[in-house]
């Protein structure tokens, strides 16, 4: 799957709003807002379960990764959420 595809379709999911439980959440972290260079992705069962959590990280912006963006809608899918939650700021690693 190409990148824009990726984005598409993460964004896609995100917009589709809250649906319950399973639950993912995605964080990116870097040094400034321009540049991510660590994606934590959570996944939550039930509200009150223990949150599994996968992260990766990159030299460069790993928004830009296409490895990682399929990669983080592979785990989607096999999870089968209901909800996935991206948060749009990039925050301090």
């Amino acid at each position: 799957m190409n990148l824009e595809k990726a984005h598409k379709r993460l964004n896609k999911l995100h917009n589709r709003g809250d649906h319950g439980y399973p639950m993912i959440d995605i964080q990116y972290f870097g040094v400034s807002s321009k540049c991510a260079t660590k994606v934590v992705i959570s996944f939550t069962q039930e509200a009150g379960a223990q949150k599994f959590e996968e992260s990766f990280t990159a030299l460069s912006d790993i928004r830009l990764d296409e490895v990682v963006q399929t990669t983080l809608l592979k785990i989607i899918d096999r999870a089968e959420a209901k909800t996935v939650v991206i948060q749009e700021q990039v925050l301090s690693a």
